[in-house]
């Protein structure tokens, strides 16, 4: 059964916060709320963590996975990043917005997408899952809470204590998030900005719109 953590939305308890860190750190899964929707977590590093939460997703290699980085400079060990794509990052994190970028040694093959060796970064803005990432003190693999028989993210706890509690290891609960995915920005393939997915993010914060 899932571990399940009530924790408040802006001021999220350091100690709740700890123990969910703690199982995610010992190969758990996590659902967590995040600035556009709620998410399934692992670590990154961790090949049967992201096996399994690629299976309670639905999803194959192929599926973009994106990294939750706390900032700008834990981003930058993870992806390429050139002085233009740097500004337009600025520009939208912290924030919904989801980059496609070039990915380093750093991010193991299996979790980058498998032919074009790029991966998704984002930095969250939810206090909730700022506070995560603090504790466990490293960046999250995650994707966003879709069931494989949904069309849209699930937004409530108690739903999705109902639907996995016997396939992931904790449920972070700080009520009602936004239910709009992040706006995707592909920077990998050079030249101007391509918006993959319009979301959450408004483009005109990146001067796009």
């Amino acid at each position: 059964m899932a571990q399940y953590f009530e924790v408040h939305p802006v001021q999220p308890q350091v100690r709740l916060l700890k123990q969910a860190a703690d199982i995610l750190a010992k190969g758990g899964i996590a659902a967590i709320p995040t600035d556009s929707s709620y998410a399934l977590v692992c670590r990154l590093d961790d090949k049967a963590a992201v096996d399994a939460l690629r299976r309670v997703r639905g999803v194959d290699d192929r599926h973009l996975l994106t990294l939750l980085c706390r900032d700008l400079s834990e981003l930058a060990n993870y992806a390429r990043v050139d002085n233009q794509q740097y500004r337009l990052l600025k520009l939208g994190t912290p924030g919904p917005f989801t980059f496609i970028l070039e990915a380093t040694k750093e991010v193991p093959r299996r979790v980058s997408h498998p032919s074009r060796r790029t991966i998704g970064l984002r930095v969250p803005e939810h206090p909730v899952c700022q506070g995560l990432l603090e504790q466990i003190g490293e960046p999250l693999l995650a994707t966003t809470l879709i069931l494989p028989d949904h069309d849209t993210p699930l937004n409530d706890a108690d739903e999705i204590r109902e639907a996995l509690d016997k396939r992931i290891q904790a449920i972070v609960d700080a009520g009602a998030c936004a239910m709009t995915p992040t706006t995707v920005i592909d920077l990998s393939k050079g030249g101007e900005p391509e918006v993959v997915r319009q979301g959450r993010g408004d483009l005109s914060v990146l001067g796009l719109g």
